[in-house]
């Protein structure tokens, strides 16, 4: 082959192997730049960076869970869960705030209570917002109404006429007792139990007539019970969620803001269509009112 004949074919050779080079180094960066991003299973929306965290993690949001509340939080430990209401609603919160992870972090009920427990940015865990409680530590503005539900067998008559006749079980430590007795105002005190399993053992046994528990939770009760049970009501308390912070948190602004647009933009209505009306088979703000 002439000489020139080479140096065409060595230059075209060298043009092809630059272009591949800078191909692989830019699919490498678009790689990197995508998985940089981490929201599970979650669709976020907004504009992102529009609010200010600062975070223990810098570009992550630490959130403390719940485990074993289906459609809150989807998974069975902190590794597994990709989605679920408040899972992504902490999704959301960190893509607005221009963070790119959420990372789950596993502290007791009773450690993030104290006020003192350190390594995360904030708690959402179904969490009632109570005096006492703000008195140690700082409550969001409430992101979701905490009513309490009414379970019974199915074909149970319950109605505002017969609510004072009825058997009723409650957990120990709960506001439900006080609720029933001061304004239900049933012939038989309320049986107090110390774990939810045991108040369902109790009604399946019919020691009792009703559960009086968080209103999804019983729902979700209710829909794995293969008919045997149904949410017929529920108390409206006045209680309330709200995502908890310790008294020192710089964020406590910047993450009411960011509850109050998920309001009003659709998102808890959407994640609410998507994950707590499937799992617990209706809508918790749907079940009817039996306020005595």
């Amino acid at each position: 082959m002439p000489l020139a004949g080479k140096a065409e074919k060595a230059e075209k050779r060298g043009t092809w192997l630059y272009r591949a080079a800078v191909y692989v180094a830019l699919s490498a960066v678009t790689a990197t730049a995508f998985a940089a991003q981490d929201f599970g299973k979650c669709e976020v929306t907004g504009q992102k960076g529009s609010v200010k965290l600062t975070t223990v993690v810098p570009g992550t949001l630490s959130v403390r869970p719940v485990l074993g509340v289906p459609g809150w939080w989807n998974g069975d430990s902190p590794d597994t869960i990709k989605d679920g209401f408040e899972y992504c609603m902490a999704a959301n919160m960190a893509y607005r705030a221009g963070l790119d992870h959420v990372a789950l972090v596993s502290r007791s009920f009773q450690q993030i209570l104290t006020g003192k427990s350190e390594g995360f940015d904030i708690a959402l865990s179904e969490i009632t917002i109570t005096e006492p409680r703000k008195q140690v530590v700082n409550f969001t503005v409430p992101y979701f109404n905490s009513d309490q539900g009414i379970l019974v067998k199915a074909g149970t008559k319950v109605d505002k006429k017969n609510l004072s006749s009825l058997r009723y079980a409650v957990e120990r430590g709960t506001t439900a007792y006080d609720y029933i007795v001061e304004k239900v105002r049933p012939t038989e005190q309320p049986k107090v139990f110390n774990d939810p399993p045991s108040m369902y053992t109790a009604l399946a046994a019919g020691q009792v007539d009703a559960v009086v528990y968080d209103t999804p939770n019983v729902l979700l009760r209710a829909k794995n019970s293969n008919g045997a049970l149904e949410v017929v009501g529920r108390f409206d308390t006045g209680e309330k969620w709200g995502g908890l912070v310790n008294k020192d948190s710089p964020n406590l602004a910047a993450f009411n803001q960011l509850i109050e647009g998920m309001k009003k933009d659709g998102t808890f209505e959407k994640l609410t269509s998507k994950y707590l009306t499937p799992e617990l088979g209706a809508d918790p703000t749907k079940v009817p009112v039996l306020n005595p």
